[in-house]
């Protein structure tokens, strides 16, 4: 109930009134049955402008952070994505991929949307980066069909780091549904799940125009805060 009340009564309306979302494709996302969107992930207000604008309910794969952060902001941030139905997803090692995984495809069975990011983690500066396989486990052995999304936009009304987001308009692009049927039980095949992640990522790219990086974002992020120099602080007189 809270997931519509938001959509339709509060925050909906809301959105697309500041942000007048351009809208192409929207014809391509099924009307029932089980899929998967999959899309690129350049804000915190991607999680909100998508749902908003999509007429069935969509469930995401959310980082599990999200659900556990201190004090009072912690405690309403998780009350809110429990309420919208969003599933808490710990991203820290092979394990948790297959727990991830293992949640999607219930959602996937129940006949319903979900959403899902690639790439594993927003985009610290606008690019597109290598997906992660485990949304091609999921469109191979629930057998569904993946509706690439592009958010284009976000990136310059929200970056990183900023907390209230730049009221701007933004667009949102669905690609023609792709079917990896003729996967169909190669999801433990190392090379398939590959490729379909490939295509999968190709179709966002073509969507989005973004520059693409054929590595991880998390290497990359991680790498950057490496080489970063370190604070420095003035010497004290004495």
């Amino acid at each position: 109930m809270f997931y519509y009340v938001l959509k339709y009564v509060l925050l909906g309306p809301l959105l697309r009134l500041l942000f007048r979302p351009r809208i192409e494709g929207l014809e391509n996302i099924p009307a029932e049955g089980a899929a998967i969107l999959a899309g690129n992930h350049l804000s915190f207000s991607d999680h909100f402008l998508m749902p908003a604008i999509i007429r069935r309910r969509i469930t995401f794969l959310a980082k599990a952070e999200y659900f556990t952060g201190p004090g009072v902001k912690g405690r309403l941030t998780a009350s809110f994505f429990r309420g919208v139905g969003q599933i808490p997803v710990d991203r820290s090692g092979k394990e948790a991929g297959q727990a991830a995984i293992r949640e999607g495809l219930g959602v996937l069975r129940k006949g319903e949307l979900l959403g899902i990011y690639p790439e594993g983690t927003r985009s610290h500066d606008g690019r597109l980066y290598k997906g992660k396989v485990g949304v091609a486990v999921m469109a191979i052995k629930g057998q569904v069909p993946v509706v690439p999304c592009a958010m284009v936009g976000t990136f310059e009304i929200q970056p990183p780091g900023q907390k209230i987001p730049s009221i701007k308009r933004v667009t949102i692009r669905f690609g023609e549904p792709l079917d990896f049927s003729r996967y169909e039980g190669l999801e433990n095949q190392k090379a398939a799940v590959r490729a379909v992640t490939d295509e999968i990522m190709y179709a966002i790219l073509g969507l989005s125009g973004q520059e693409y990086v054929d590595r991880y974002a998390a290497d990359v992020k991680a790498e950057e805060a490496q080489r970063a120099p370190a604070k420095k602080f003035p010497r004290l007189r004495r």
